[in-house]
């Protein structure tokens, strides 16, 4: 059975939750989409039950730092078990073509040589291309520039064993020029930074950013029958679920899921 392990849910500036990151289980094994931006990700990882040595495959989709900057722990922990000897394989890292030295950069900066010796040896780099195509665990992965009006980004798609498509489109609205990648979707991830009743409030549009409306009616417009808004601000964590789950189904007549950190969806 595979399974979305959401790890995180929060935009950068969110106090109450870990940012977005999430893994996929296959098996004993997880794929790994960012790291979030500190070493909360460790706790996470252990509070759901995720080995270190469980983990091969690590996709990170673009420089800022809510998304990198847990990789400098998650590369010192895993190097940390290379040269213990417990951990058997190698860590493999995808990321777009430009985003490998800043990676490399951030753990010289950071870390001891030791474990940074590990790289390119037990800790492998994979520059991407836009459309480029990878093997990792039993998927296909096509991985896309989403076409980011800040940072260069990439996201992803790929088929699951039980035949769905699912479709990680990164923390910014989608863009047509994508269509190719996100069109047939059974599972698409997309960002909601807040409700549209609160647009005047945290001012998505100046951070070009989604609203859980526009979210919803992307993914109705699109025929998609499942959607993970995530992303979000966390002002009202505790009842976060509950208001973008009423305001989205106004737009939106599929799943919609609104998951808190740590939960668990069965793809």
């Amino acid at each position: 059975m595979e399974e979305l392990y959401v790890l995180g849910t929060g935009n950068a500036q969110a106090t109450r939750c870990y940012n977005t990151c999430f893994a996929v289980r296959d098996g004993d094994e997880y794929f790994l989409v960012d790291a979030g931006g500190g070493n909360g990700i460790l706790r996470i990882l252990e509070d759901m039950d995720i080995p270190l040595t469980s983990i091969h495959h690590i996709f990170v989709t673009h420089e800022h730092n809510d998304h990198i900057l847990g990789m400098v722990w998650m590369i010192r922990m895993i190097a940390t078990a290379i040269l213990k000897g417990s951990y058997e394989g190698n860590l493999t890292i995808y990321c777009h073509d430009g985003l490998v030295d800043t990676i490399k950069t951030l753990c010289t900066l950071t870390i001891q040589k030791k474990f940074c010796k590990c790289f390119d040896d037990r800790i492998l780099f994979v520059p991407l291309k836009d459309g480029d195509t990878r093997q990792i665990l039993d998927y296909e992965v096509t991985f896309f520039d989403i076409l980011s009006t800040k940072a260069r980004q990439f996201g992803f798609t790929t088929v699951l064993k039980n035949g769905k498509k699912l479709t990680c489109a990164g923390d910014e609205p989608y863009n047509p020029g994508c269509e190719r990648y996100v069109a047939g979707s059974d599972w698409l991830l997309h960002e909601a930074f807040c409700l549209y009743e609160d647009r005047d409030r945290f001012k998505p549009y100046e951070k070009h950013h989604s609203t859980v409306k526009d979210a919803c009616e992307l993914a109705e417009s699109l025929h998609i029958p499942n959607l993970v808004l995530w992303h979000t601000e966390d002002k009202d964590i505790a009842h976060r679920k509950e208001r973008y789950t009423k305001e989205g189904k106004e737009y939106y007549s599929g799943q919609l899921f609104v998951p808190d950190d740590k939960e668990r969806l069965v793809l």
